[in-house]
């Protein structure tokens, strides 16, 4: 009885030490992974610090001058003009109150159940 039982425990003990050996070895290799990983990523930020510097570089107008007037021509680009984007004597002014009759007669006619706007696109067709 003795005997089977200590036979029967080495051979757990062995089972285990062989699923702890294994273990072991999955996450020295998992490790070894991450590590790569991590220097990867590293390689990365490196990578994207210098490509940020260089886009700074050629992003100044200094840099940018001698290009456009080198290749003008091609380019045909001109400065712009303040008028391009407006004038603010072209934006409509604010209603001074807001149509209150105007919209109590719309909200009444949407309680009745009529449709203001599918008859204003009825009669245009």
């Amino acid at each position: 009885m003795i005997k089977t039982l200590n036979a029967v425990l080495l051979v757990v003990c062995g089972l285990a030490f062989t699923g702890v050996y294994a273990l072991k070895f999955a996450i020295q290799h998992e490790a070894t992974q991450i590590s790569r990983l991590e220097s990867h990523i590293s390689d990365q930020e490196a990578e994207l610090s210098m490509l940020k510097a260089d886009w700074a570089v050629l992003t100044q107008p200094g840099h940018i001058e001698p290009v456009v007037i080198r290749h003008q021509e091609t380019l045909q680009l001109a400065e712009v003009e303040p008028e391009q984007f407006g004038r603010f004597t072209d934006l409509p002014m604010r209603p001074a109150k807001p149509d209150a009759h105007a919209m109590d007669a719309l909200f009444q006619a949407l309680e009745v159940g009529v449709d203001p706007i599918g008859a204003l696109l009825e009669e245009i067709d």
